[in-house]
């Protein structure tokens, strides 16, 4: 059975307007003690903030956090998964683009809540291997390895125990026989 997002997802969403600084930012993180912010203009969302954000913005390049606006440091484009996606997709994604968490968003752009990799660790402690291992299957190339098995012919639907792999098709000695002649 598949995972989905809504299913271990955090809510509520905490947004900010584009216009506040790095400090309302870190203030309100700080309040709910969360580490990610959703940015926002007129109401919609627009790009993130994390604290990750502030330290390599703010910290380490010794600015004034007050000074410095969220719309001049906030990560952008917004990468985003759907409620219903399945929790593999939310990996991919924030393996793929570097990034611990990633909004939620309704069909309508709307925003739902947040997943992180946290939320994915606590479902299941073995969850991270598995999606890894999952994802490592669909990447390596599909080849039959097996030689003969039993089952149905795809040529005259047959049972047969002896089906051979032939162009893609599973085959019985019947089927293999008017093939060669």
């Amino acid at each position: 059975m598949a995972i989905l997002v809504k299913d271990i997802m955090s809510k509520p969403v905490i947004t900010i307007d584009e216009n506040k600084n790095a400090r309302d930012a870190g203030k309100i993180m700080k309040k709910v003690r969360r580490g990610f912010l959703l940015v926002t203009r007129k109401g919609k969302p627009i790009g993130a903030i994390s604290d990750s954000d502030l330290i390599k913005n703010v910290i380490v390049a010794n600015k004034k956090a007050s000074q410095v606006k969220l719309k001049k440091i906030m990560t952008r484009p917004l990468i985003t998964v759907r409620p219903d996606d399945d929790i593999l997709v939310a990996v991919r994604k924030m393996k793929k683009n570097n990034v611990h968490r990633l909004p939620v968003v309704s069909e309508e752009g709307r925003p739902v809540g947040v997943i992180s990799l946290t939320d994915i660790a606590k479902t299941s402690p073995e969850m991270l291997d598995l999606l890894e291992y999952r994802l490592k299957m669909k990447e390596m190339p599909f080849e039959i390895k097996e030689t003969y098995t039993s089952g149905i012919c795809d040529s005259c639907l047959n049972y047969s125990d002896k089906l051979t792999n032939y162009d893609d098709q599973w085959l019985c000695e019947s089927c293999m026989d008017e093939l060669e002649t």
